[in-house]
């Protein structure tokens, strides 16, 4: 499939010049995804599970088709364990709170790459310190990758959970999740899977993984902000406290206890976000009418093109696995002597979009010695003209600071 056909489907670059690598960060989205948004709005707006006249009935069917939409979509069993949050950060956290805080004890671990965002490392640092349990790292090797031995040597009898990203956000380095999974298993444990940065460009199949929980959000695979998934074995999910309390997540409320509602509703209270259900729904049709194969061979080409062309510039520096199929959609960078701040601010008045800093990842940026790095982030509408945009606007940021680098 062609990229420039794809690219007409995103209204944006119709309106604004910009090589757009940033997606790691949010995606675009295209005109499907804002007309089904619109639709919902004028033609089925109404509360789910509220009403049991026809409008809200009909907003209870969208909602709760695109819930079996995507349990499919990752091949869950059920689509009651599908849960909507409102984004990849609340599901991990719901995680912690309600599965992390009721089973962890003084001698357990939790064990966690440094690797990981923010999201899949705060609340294990919070839960662990609330229950007395250590929180400890696999590190990474000279390759940005995680060993074998690593990960046996982390992961002992005294771990109980361990959360680990599908794919590096600055690193792009593909974890093998399945074999971190069957491993931990041996040991007992359970594994919280991030796969907010491989959903947008490969299948994901939970069954296949024997992820215990997954989360990942709707805005980096080009759906609406404010939408995410967790996924988790029923077993586990059924034996979990809600994380929240509110409207629909009970089943009834007396003056002095309540009881809670089953699966999915029990953990989600309150009015949910509808539209960012039906937009999500629509990027999973869009994605699926594309195929991953076509997206892995669209990303292969221009991660490979961009690869090839700053590996001439002397002067760029590159953090990424050297085991292309250990890789995935971003390149991070710097230009020696530069501070990714001022670099990326130069590039963006030459209409190049990029991430500059520590990405939601402090530990693994002071783990590589890094003050910050600038992040490409690749997806499908990306060309080997936008490549050619940032090789030109690095050359002309290294001429403004040749003479005041040191050699």
């Amino acid at each position: 499939m062609n990229v420039d056909k794809i690219k007409k489907d995103f209204p944006i670059f119709e309106k604004i010049d910009i090589a757009y690598l940033d997606s790691g960060a949010t995606s675009q989205r295209p005109q499907c995804v804002i007309d089904a948004i619109d639709n919902f709005y004028k033609t089925k707006n109404a509360n789910p599970h509220r009403g049991a006249y026809e409008l809200s009935i009909e907003a209870t069917d969208v909602y709760e088709n695109t819930r079996k939409k995507i349990a499919k979509f990752i091949n869950a069993e059920k689509s009651e364990q599908i849960i909507f949050t409102k984004n990849a950060s609340e599901a991990l956290n719901l995680i912690a709170y309600s599965y992390g805080l009721e089973n962890l004890g003084e001698d357990d671990s939790v064990i966690i790459s440094i690797m990981e965002h923010h999201s899949n490392l705060v609340p294990w640092q919070f839960v662990t310190k609330k229950t007395g349990s250590k929180l400890e790292y696999m590190y990474i090797n000279d390759e940005y990758e995680l060993s074998e031995e690593e990960i046996k040597a982390k992961i002992t009898d005294n771990t109980k959970i361990v959360g680990i990203t599908h794919v590096s956000n600055v690193l792009g380095t593909i974890n093998n999740v399945k074999e971190i999974i069957k491993y931990a298993h041996k040991k007992g444990a359970i594994v919280v899977v991030d796969a907010s940065q491989s959903i947008p460009h490969m299948k994901v199949d939970v069954q296949d993984l024997d992820a215990d929980f997954l989360v990942f959000s709707g805005h980096k695979m080009l759906g609406p902000l404010g939408i995410g998934v967790l996924y988790g074995k029923k077993r586990l999910l059924n034996d979990m406290n809600p994380f929240l309390m509110g409207g629909d997540m009970i089943e009834y409320v007396y003056e002095d206890k309540t009881t809670f509602a089953p699966l999915p509703n029990k953990f989600e209270a309150g009015t949910q976000n509808v539209e960012g259900v039906v937009g999500l729904g629509a990027a999973i049709d869009y994605i699926e009418s594309i195929g991953y194969d076509t997206i892995a061979k669209i990303e292969e080409e221009v991660v490979g093109y961009a690869k090839q062309e700053l590996a001439k510039l002397d002067f760029v520096e590159t953090y990424y696995t050297p085991n292309e199929d250990n890789h995935c959609g971003v390149i991070s960078f710097n230009i020696k002597g530069v501070h990714p701040h001022d670099l990326a601010t130069i590039l963006d008045s030459q209409g190049i979009a990029v991430r500059a800093g520590d990405h939601c990842a402090q530990p693994l940026i002071r783990f590589l010695k890094l003050p910050a790095t600038c992040r490409a982030s690749f997806y499908i509408y990306n060309n080997k003209e936008d490549v050619d945009r940032l090789v030109e606007a690095l050359k002309k940021a290294y001429s403004m600071f040749e003479k005041f680098i040191k050699k």
